[in-house]
């Protein structure tokens, strides 16, 4: 079963929780959810895009982003603040949640490896991409002038991600325009990362999707790397998949480091 739920802090849904483990009452409530405020769509699964409730999840989740709206969505390596990029009220909204200035980036989020050609300029071979995405490795590339001039303004270059995930993918698709996607401001201090690590940020969310704990190797995030420079590289950061991105980079393409790194 999907659960739905609002919120309106971190305290309402703790005590909500707790009060209803104390008197036996299921999870879905009605009458309590016309009182919250932010819905918390719950995945049973990710095996599967095709069951019934992910497509309930996933057309919710859908609406609020055309809205305008900032949800929080499982990927493959860490939750993330996602928006729909092209909206420049959505990508103001990230960034005060994260309490940023602007200043540092938000990457970009599409379904299939031949999106990023809409957005971004190129200098690599598409077996390239294929051989990197899906996957936990953010591309850095020249923008293209379609993507929203008001989205990372101080800077000609954009990261962009496909993750390997389903539901992310799906979700991409079905939105029909790239996601602004940053990171959900989680804990270390435990092994995996799940929905209820980041509550605090959940009353600023129209969405929160839960996917349960992601996997002990997402606190990296993923590999970060610029491939703006023909033939060329560099490593922003290292994330969980440095290794295997540096043999396709260097061992198949030839693609010599930066001596930035050097």
């Amino acid at each position: 079963m999907v659960f739905f739920s609002c919120i309106r802090s971190a305290g309402v849904l703790h005590a909500f929780r707790h009060s209803l483990v104390h008197l036996n009452m299921p999870l879905r409530s009605a009458s309590m959810c016309e009182e919250l405020k932010t819905r918390v769509l719950r995945l049973s699964a990710q095996s599967s895009g095709e069951q019934q409730e992910w497509t309930e999840i996933l057309s919710a989740t859908v609406k609020a982003l055309k809205a305008g709206q900032v949800v929080a969505v499982p990927t493959d390596t860490i939750y993330g603040l996602a928006c729909v990029a092209q909206h420049s009220a959505a990508v103001r909204r990230v960034y005060d949640i994260k309490g940023r200035n602007g200043d540092n980036p938000l990457a970009i989020c599409v379904g299939e490896v031949q999106d990023i050609y809409r957005f971004c300029k190129v200098s690599v071979k598409e077996e390239l991409l294929r051989d990197l995405l899906p996957g936990p490795v953010t591309l850095v590339l020249e923008r293209s002038s379609t993507l929203n001039g008001d989205l990372n303004p101080f800077t000609k270059l954009i990261g962009v991600r496909v993750p390997d995930h389903p539901f992310m993918r799906r979700l991409c698709q079905m939105c029909g325009e790239p996601l602004a996607l940053t990171s959900a401001n989680v804990s270390t201090q435990t092994s995996t990362v799940a929905a209820n690590e980041f509550e605090d940020l959940w009353p600023s969310l129209a969405v929160v999707v839960d996917g349960g704990p992601i996997g002990d190797k997402s606190r990296l995030g993923s590999t970060v790397v610029d491939l703006s420079v023909c033939g060329r590289y560099r490593i922003i950061r290292p994330g969980c998949a440095l290794s295997a991105t540096v043999q396709v980079l260097e061992g198949k393409y030839g693609l010599l480091e930066d001596p930035v790194n050097q």
